[in-house]
């Protein structure tokens, strides 16, 4: 069994979820790593038990993404297939683009592919996926207003044994000016968030999500971890996406 997907489930889908939005709010949300789905038609060779892991996809980041996107009637872009698939906030050039080995888990279906393996991926999942955040750009350029770019990930409360303590990050590379006005509203939390000031791992990754869609426009953007632990369950995710709205609105009334 490739997925924990039921028959049903697993039917071809489109390998984005679009969500539709004001295209003059001044945002646009990208979810790379939304859903564990793998097409039956693809055999990963990758246990069941695999595909509720971190590796598979960002836990809970999907549905924060969902509700924040609502609350704001932001545009969003979301991925319906897993990262072990093709990991759209990779580079097209990046060794970890189709990867073999995440976290301990050694992904069969992807060991042998091959550059015609690897080119059917970016055309059926990567470049859909890319398409349609360039696509919720244009429409908002058209508009009048260029909009800030949002990236929604989740990270794993523990890394090799040592503990997390951050509730949230916000990474970014060169531009600072949307991350550093999230860090200081969170640090403002009246929950004493503690905040990842680009952790838990730097930003900046070339050919990324942020780097092809915003880096590459002059646009403002940043990239939001939140702990996965706290996103986990529906009441969690509503939490994060009210959170975050509270933030967002000042911001892009501004």
């Amino acid at each position: 069994m490739t997925s924990p997907e039921t028959e049903a489930d697993a039917l071809p889908v489109h390998p984005c979820e679009i969500i539709a939005g004001d295209p003059a709010c001044g945002l646009v949300i990208a979810c790379d790593h939304a859903s564990n789905h793998v097409p039956p038609d693809i055999d990963l060779g990758v246990p069941a038990s695999e595909f509720g892991r971190h590796i598979a996809y960002d836990i809970g980041a999907a549905g924060v993404t969902r509700l924040l996107a609502a609350r704001l009637n932001v545009p969003a872009i979301l991925t319906n297939f897993s990262r072990l698939i093709i990991d759209p906030n990779r580079g097209r050039s990046d060794p970890t683009l189709v990867m073999r080995l995440s976290d301990g888990a050694i992904v069969p279906g992807n060991a042998r592919i091959d550059e015609a393996g690897r080119q059917a991926r970016i055309a059926r999942f990567y470049a859909p996926f890319d398409a349609a955040i360039d696509d919720a750009i244009g429409a908002a350029v058209a508009a009048g207003r260029p909009p800030a770019l949002l990236t929604l990930h989740s990270f794993t409360p523990y890394w090799r044994g040592i503990a997390r303590p951050w509730q949230v990050g916000i990474l970014y590379d060169r531009d600072e000016r949307f991350a550093r006005a999230l860090i200081r509203a969170l640090a403002d939390d009246p929950a004493g968030l503690t905040v990842g000031d680009n952790e838990p791992y730097g930003g900046g990754l070339p050919g990324d999500t942020i780097d092809r869609h915003a880096t590459a426009r002059g646009l403002a953007n940043a990239l939001v971890e939140i702990r996965q632990d706290l996103i986990a369950g529906a009441d969690g995710q509503a939490e994060w996406a009210e959170r975050f709205a509270r933030i967002l609105r000042p911001l892009l009334a501004a």
